[in-house]
């Protein structure tokens, strides 16, 4: 379920509780809290909770609701020799030489219906991904134009090219303070050029020059995907998350603490059993 309030998509998702969100919610701020919340409640969200973080440029809690904390990865820049010579080790710089050395052409694009064929053919590579269902698997090209048109005004899209195909991009989205990857992945078929690590280095360069000092990618993992960013010199950072009742069931899960996933409450050694698992039948399932 979604809706718009103060021209913000909201997704509703969950179902005890039913918990509310900002869809983009590490791309944009709901702004004043509580001019946004009485929207909610004039719009009568059907959410027992609304959920927002406070940002990653101000880290300091700043309200009184209930609060807990989003670990996220976030690479600190100031220059881009700084980050080539002091921040990354040798077998990354390796890796970057080597997309380089296998003609790996790495540039700026344009949002042009020509990208968007180039990444309709990186989505449909696929219907699997780091072990789980790709949802962008099977888009068309209509759906996945609508999906990447946000945030143009403020967003570089960066392509990785071998032979002038499409092999992986980057949609690089500016917000205050921070630069955020809303999204970057690549042709598991040409994964022996490194063009992923390609990707990242064009876009600590581009950040670098338009003076952003830190460049958020997705949530903190200590899996496979956790050592990609370690080695890119990305860190963990935590930023408050806060939750706010709409109603007397909200009240009631956020006491007895039902508002966190199961997954967030189990032992960390059980979700990697959990997440093999996952990614076995989920290969099995689609004859990966």
């Amino acid at each position: 379920m979604s809706l718009l309030i103060d021209n913000k998509e909201v997704i509703v998702s969950g179902r005890l509780p039913r918990t509310a969100r900002l869809k983009a919610e590490y791309y944009e701020g709901v702004g004043e809290v509580d001019s946004f919340l009485a929207k909610m409640k004039g719009a009568k969200v059907r959410a027992d909770l609304f959920t927002f973080i406070q940002g990653v440029a101000d880290r300091n809690p700043r309200y009184d609701f209930h609060l807990e904390w989003d670990s996220i990865a976030v690479l600190p820049i100031t220059t881009y020799e700084n980050w080539w010579k002091k921040q990354i080790n040798d077998k990354t710089r390796n890796m970057i030489r080597k997309a380089q050395k296998k003609g790996v052409e790495v540039r700026v694009i344009g949002f042009t219906d020509e990208l968007v064929k180039g990444i309709q053919g990186i989505y449909n590579e696929s219907p699997l991904r780091q072990g789980k269902r790709f949802l962008h698997y099977g888009k068309d090209l209509e759906t996945i134009k609508r999906d990447h048109i946000s945030y143009l005004d403020r967003s570089d899209f960066i392509g990785a090219f071998y032979n002038n195909e499409l092999i992986g991009f980057i949609k690089l989205v500016y917000g205050q303070g921070v630069s955020n990857l809303m999204q970057i992945i690549s042709k598991r078929a040409h994964r022996d050029k490194a063009p992923t690590n390609a990707l990242i280095a064009k876009a600590v360069e581009i950040c670098a020059q338009k003076g952003f000092p830190f460049l958020h990618y997705g949530m903190w993992s200590k899996r496979s995907l956790g050592d990609f960013k370690k080695h890119h010199a990305f860190k963990q950072l935590e930023v408050p998350r806060y939750f706010v009742a709409l109603n007397l069931k909200g009240k009631l899960m956020l006491k007895i603490k039902l508002h966190q996933k199961i997954s967030q409450q189990l032992p960390e050694r059980w979700g990697d059993v959990l997440t093999d698992v996952r990614s076995k039948w989920n290969s099995f399932r689609h004859g990966a």
